[in-house]
């Protein structure tokens, strides 16, 4: 609660902390909305494959021109200003930069970032979460051997879930479920950047206005950034996640700790303790009112009759038990928040989310019938969408990371609903994603000769 205290005094110590910002789309754009407002914080560069789309977007966002100028990171350095350019090794590889904020939305790039910045002692907040999620618990163990910081970005859903997760477990509650809200039916799983805005609900002038790209954002209406945020927020918090994909159960604020409950119990969780998504749309594809489409929640339960009690007497809303209770969020402001977690890990060394284990993955899964000679064109595109798995199945299965399904050509027919393995695509062997992935397989598999537990 007192980073903003912590902010002011590096800015009055004339100490600020300096930040290199990789990708300057969506994301990054409202992050550097913010920036001017915010004490003890400099933003030293930006890299990005296109200066003159970033200067338009710093543009758009408000930021005088003469504070761009900079013709080197040294010159930024001395006069507090910003260099945008394209080289981002020459910007992580500089000694004066705290903080690297990955945010190109590329999963593959992402990864040569990341590694790059923890071999040069950066921390880093990865507002890619397209490789977290495949390889986040490497990526960790990379950073804490290198004695920085790896962390997932503030605003964006899972660390805002991660958030009340540990909010409720220091609380001393046990979580029962926790998870996203989405606008969800299930043909949206076949939808492509040519079909996106009628169903995301946007007209395609509102969507030009925005600068707003259909294929990432039909990402998440597909279900694969849902997909993708829980399978980080699993293997950050341990929750488990669904045996067979997520279910999306429509749900109002209202209903959600019906719905979060055991299917014992009347809700439709396999078992406590798992991440889920609750749809705004009934089945029938009417809209529920006072729905969590843009927000994030935790289901607690209270274990004991006092615990219940206080709920009763405080007015906490609760299931007709009176024991699981939710705490939401209806609203995330994406980049507008990154600077919690870019405080967070420069003056705290805390992570606004970290992977801590391989309990979740993302499978890509045909959209279509695919041939061979069909290439994939990843998360939000026309070939393929992200199916949340348990780890272990989807390393039994040689699942294709979704993450990795990036100009990945199909090598055998795979029918439409049918994830994909390694066996179906010739993939680049040699990119330090996929050379990072398969070390994780590796160390997950189970030892010859261990003995199973019953």
């Amino acid at each position: 609660m007192n980073l903003h205290a912590k902010l002011r005094q590096r800015a009055d110590a004339g100490r600020p902390v300096r930040v290199a910002l990789i990708g300057a789309g969506k994301f990054g754009s409202m992050y550097l909305a913010q920036v001017p407002r915010t004490p003890g914080v400099h933003l030293a560069g930006i890299a990005d494959l296109a200066p003159a789309a970033v200067h338009a977007n710093l543009a758009r966002v408000g930021w005088d021109p003469r504070r761009t100028q900079a013709a080197s990171l040294d010159d930024a350095l001395a006069r507090g200003t910003t260099h945008v350019g394209e080289d981002w090794q020459a910007l992580v590889r500089h000694p004066a930069i705290d903080v690297v904020v990955e945010c190109t939305g590329h999963p593959i790039a992402a990864v040569d970032h990341c590694l790059e910045a923890f071999a040069q002692g950066k921390h880093v907040v990865n507002v890619t979460v397209e490789a977290d999620a495949f390889c986040g618990p490497l990526l960790a163990r990379r950073a804490r051997d290198a004695g920085v910081v790896y962390s997932l970005a503030f605003g964006d859903q899972p660390a805002l879930i991660c958030d009340l997760v540990d909010w409720a477990r220091t609380c001393g509650f046990p979580v029962v479920a926790a998870g996203r809200g989405h606008k969800w039916l299930p043909h949206f799983s076949a939808s492509t950047p040519e079909t996106v805005w009628g169903y995301y609900g946007l007209t395609p002038e509102q969507a030009a206005r925005g600068g707003l790209n259909p294929k990432m954002f039909n990402s998440f209406l597909d279900g694969s950034k849902p997909s993708i945020e829980c399978a980080a927020v699993s293997n950050a918090t341990g929750l488990a996640v669904p045996s067979d994909g997520l279910r999306y159960p429509p749900a109002s604020i209202e209903d959600i700790p019906y719905v979060t409950r055991p299917i014992d119990e009347g809700g439709v969780l396999e078992r406590k303790g798992m991440v889920e998504v609750i749809s705004s749309l009934e089945a029938d594809g009417r809209r529920i009112p006072y729905d969590i489409r843009m927000g994030v929640w935790v289901t607690v339960e209270a274990q004991t009759d006092y615990i219940r009690h206080c709920f009763e007497e405080y007015n906490a809303h609760t299931d007709p038990s009176g024991r699981y209770f939710t705490l939401y969020k209806r609203w995330h402001l994406i980049g507008l928040e990154v600077g919690v977690s870019v405080a967070s890990v420069a003056l705290r060394g805390e992570p606004t989310g970290v992977a801590t284990a391989w309990n979740a993955d993302v499978v890509a899964t045909a959209k279509r019938d695919l041939a061979p000679g069909e290439v994939l064109d990843g998360e939000g595109g026309y070939t393929v969408w992200g199916k949340l798995l348990p780890a272990e199945t989807s390393r039994r299965i040689g699942g294709l990371p979704l993450g990795l399904a990036h100009q990945v050509r199909v090598t055998r027919a795979v029918a439409k609903g049918q994830s994909l393995c390694w066996g179906d695509v010739a993939i680049d062997a040699t990119t330090r994603a996929y050379r990072l992935r398969r070390e994780m397989e590796v160390q997950a598999a189970p030892q010859p000769g261990a003995v199973q537990a019953a």
